[in-house]
């Protein structure tokens, strides 16, 4: 995420906001974001979401997901969301939504859902 020059824009229980300002180096052939980035910060929105709820001894891993993309991604910027749907003991459900912001407007870019599984004895790696 720090290549790609994301942060977090908000934490709060089972919600997790991730903002990207555009480059050209995250763009496609028309100069939109590239799907391949929307759909990475939805991941890791999602996949941040599942894990504040999780106990302090767990980490998180993508399970699925499915992202339907609806409007071209062409702005100044991306947001995406992560929020749990529920969150199991071992399997977690996410709604994902981004993003682009051009000269103030919003435009809703994408949508998906997403399975987390907790997982527990793993470090991080890093």
């Amino acid at each position: 995420m720090a290549h790609l020059g994301a942060v977090l824009d908000a934490v709060e229980p089972g919600r997790v906001t991730i903002g990207l300002p555009f480059r050209a180096e995250l763009s496609q052939q028309h100069g939109f974001f590239h799907a391949g980035v929307i759909s990475t910060i939805a991941d890791s929105a999602g996949g941040y979401a599942a894990f504040t709820l999780f106990p302090a001894d767990s980490a998180v891993l993508t399970v699925e997901f499915k992202v339907n993309l609806m409007a071209p991604a062409d702005g100044e910027r991306a947001i995406a969301v992560g929020e749990v749907i529920r969150s199991g003991r071992s399997v977690t459900v996410c709604r994902l939504d981004a993003w682009v912001e051009r000269a103030g407007r919003r435009t809703h870019c994408a949508t998906g859902l997403q399975t987390m599984m907790r997982v527990v004895g793993r470090g991080l790696v890093d």
